[in-house]
């Protein structure tokens, strides 16, 4: 018998808290919400607001200053992939890969095609944070699978900062999705509280939630 495919969202939940996942599997509007929206909307205006003035850009959800995001953008430009980065031929991309499916909200028509997954927050000093390293695997893992060829990298875009990272499928970037993806699947009922205080105050359901002992290290077998 074959296993249930693995929403890509549900992978990305699960890598910051299992717990989350199970909470937000419970909520009814699985929509994002309008700013969230509004965010990844600027990862297909780069062109546009490479050249806007300040004044058009403080009427935008940016997180840095208009003249940090200008230089943030005008370093883009040297990327090799950057005119598909800014005008990708294919947008909002559903997958339906071997384990996981979702949306690729990106994918590059470079050689071999690079997808990438839009992030509404902030970027770590270095790399990209656990759901989306996690999520930027499964996500090229898809393409991979329906397109019958290796796909060695994905994309995680910070539109809210102009700033994009790099995810190679490498074996530790592998391994962390194959246990994320393990955890996921042995779910059964609410999962044991974690402690990490970070991560509960930034979470949307940390007043019907707690933390107790238990690591998300140790829940996903690191």
């Amino acid at each position: 018998m074959s296993r249930a495919s693995t929403p890509f969202s549900h992978l990305g939940r699960a890598a910051y808290c299992p717990r989350q996942l199970y909470y937000a599997e419970q909520r009814d509007d699985q929509e994002p919400p309008s700013e969230v929206k509004r965010t990844r909307n600027l990862a297909f205006r780069y062109d546009e607001l490479l050249t806007a003035d300040n004044d058009e850009l403080d009427r935008l959800p940016l997180a840095v200053t208009p003249e940090t995001y200008r230089a943030n953008l005008e370093r883009l430009t040297a990327r090799d992939d950057w005119a598909e980065l800014a005008n990708p031929t294919d947008r909002e991309v559903f997958l339906r890969g071997r384990d996981c499916h979702g949306t690729a909200h990106k994918i590059l028509d470079t050689d071999p095609p690079t997808p990438t997954v839009i992030s509404p927050g902030s970027p770590p000093d270095r790399g990209v944070w656990e759901p989306q390293r996690v999520r930027a695997v499964a996500v090229a893992k898809a393409v991979a699978w329906e397109r019958e060829r290796e796909i060695p990298r994905a994309l995680v875009e910070y539109p809210a900062h102009g700033v994009v990272r790099t995810v190679r499928l490498t074996t530790r970037n592998t391994g962390a999705y194959r246990r994320t993806l393990w955890t996921v699947r042995q779910m059964e009922g609410v999962p044991s509280r974690v402690r990490d205080s970070s991560k509960c105050a930034a979470c949307e359901y940390q007043t019907s939630c707690g933390t107790k002992t238990r690591s998300l290290k140790s829940l996903l077998g690191l």
